[in-house]
């Protein structure tokens, strides 16, 4: 793990921040069609939230399983910028589909291939980032990286609610949109990020993953996955933040507003986050993250009206900012160098999995019982992270005096 640092934003290398504006732009036109979807599904295709549920955590899942294959390959060519521009590329070439979807499953099947997007390019890109930046201000690089992205996760959202205006609330009209910003990051990408020389190729030709690399992994990089999972489980996807906002009475021209003040929050707070862990060590501000994500998950389910949506989703915002960088920089700290893309393949499938489970679990305890039960839910298993880590930090200091 990074050893205490002055690490600061500003000596992130350029390849970096350019990787974060592609993330930025393509999380314009991911979240201007995310930020809605949930309501076109409830509302123009009658879908139910188990469905939605579903389709996220299908999608989700999806993507794990892509980033698996695309991390190893990555290793094994040597060159991370060709799949990252080949995932990047996908999502931006299937974002027609959603305003053309006249069924709920056609819309699961341009989710399913914009999160095979993503999943391709994902853990190469978070590989590159470490390729790229020297350990000690790792943190600072994935904390700015994430950053960018969520500015662009809330830009999106803002971006819709200005459109449906114009529409009047014509979702199809919005969804087109979505494509502009989604052509600016493949062009961002391909010509302003530069791989590292001295990358060696791996030359593995078998099965994505070996259980000569497996037995590779420090028990440290198992206890991240393990961390990662728990985590997983207690931030089921955010589309029932969105729904929670219907629930509520938020008129469906401001639903994106939700997405807008999590990413906002979000966005403030991952850069920071990325240099404190730096300087004082990552499970600190994990710690306090979960214990955030706690109090939003307790505000969600039991405070009523505006008053508890714009709390808890502040605080939802809050736990994001303060652990998804981290976790990132955790992965590239415990896997062995030439690994990463397969260590960072392997820790999103299985948070892959495990949010397929917690979305499909949260859509069903929200139609059987409620939105609290579901949020109440989310809070214990939050709670049994902040567990998890206390356990980890401690068996580390026994084996280390």
């Amino acid at each position: 793990m990074a050893e205490p640092s002055q690490a600061s934003w500003r000596q992130v290398p350029r390849s970096v921040v350019v990787l974060g504006l592609v993330s930025l732009f393509m999380d314009v036109s991911s979240e201007l069609v995310h930020s809605l979807l949930p309501a076109f599904l409830v509302v123009t295709l009658g879908a139910s939230t188990v469905m939605v549920g579903i389709i996220e955590g299908i999608a989700e899942a999806t993507a794990a399983i892509a980033k698996v294959f695309s991390g190893t390959i990555s290793d094994r060519i040597g060159k991370r910028k060709l799949l990252v521009g080949l995932g990047y590329g996908l999502a931006a070439v299937i974002k027609p589909i959603f305003p053309l979807a006249g069924s709920v499953g056609a819309v699961l099947a341009a989710r399913f291939v914009d999160r095979i997007g993503k999943g391709i390019r994902d853990a190469p890109r978070d590989a590159l980032v470490a390729d790229i930046t020297p350990p000690e201000i790792r943190g600072a690089a994935f904390g700015m990286r994430q950053a960018l992205d969520t500015v662009g996760a809330f830009a999106g959202p803002l971006l819709a609610i200005a459109l449906m205006a114009i529409y009047a609330n014509d979702f199809r009209a919005v969804f087109w949109w979505a494509v502009v910003p989604a052509a600016i990051a493949v062009a961002l990408l391909v010509l302003g990020v530069q791989e590292p020389a001295g990358i060696r190729p791996s030359g593995q030709k078998n099965w994505p993953i070996r259980r000569a690399d497996l037995a590779r992994m420090t028990d440290a990089y198992w206890w991240v996955v393990v961390i990662g999972i728990v985590f997983t489980m207690a931030r089921f996807s955010e589309a029932f933040l969105l729904l929670k906002g219907q629930q509520v009475g938020l008129p469906l021209a401001l639903l994106p507003l939700v997405m807008v003040l999590m990413n906002l929050v979000y966005a403030v707070l991952a850069t920071p986050a990325g240099v404190l862990s730096d300087r004082i060590g990552r499970h600190r501000v994990l710690i306090a993250g979960l214990l955030i994500l706690v109090a939003a998950d307790l505000v969600l389910g039991f405070v009523p009206g505006f008053t508890g949506l714009f709390v808890g989703v502040t605080l939802w915002g809050a736990y994001m900012g303060l652990s998804q960088g981290l976790l990132s920089a955790l992965v590239a700290d415990t896997a062995p160098d030439d690994l990463r893309g397969t260590a960072f393949g392997i820790f999103n499938l299985v948070t892959g999995i495990a949010l397929l489970a917690a979305s499909t679990l949260a859509g069903v305890l929200w139609q059987r019982y409620g939105s609290s039960v579901t949020f109440a839910a989310g809070a214990a298993f939050a709670g049994a992270a902040v567990v998890a880590l206390i356990v980890r930090k401690k068996l580390s200091i026994v084996r280390d005096s």
